[in-house]
């Protein structure tokens, strides 16, 4: 067994491993960002119906 080879091999699984993580952490930021920003837009179209109740609850249909 060459002690050398499996000190490179074992520190290339480290890097990969913790370069895995860093991307999953900086994914879940991203999806918790745009998580953030969907409610919001949806607080802002609550807001619009408050100031206006009436848009949207009825619609005319002539056949």
């Amino acid at each position: 067994m060459d002690i050398a080879a499996l000190s490179i091999a074992m520190s290339t699984v480290s890097t990969q491993s913790a370069y895995g993580v860093a991307m999953l952490s900086k994914s879940l930021d991203q999806v918790s960002s745009m998580g953030d920003q969907i409610t919001e837009m949806m607080d802002t179209a609550g807001m619009e119906l408050s100031v206006n109740p009436g848009i949207g609850a009825n619609i005319d249909i002539r056949v």
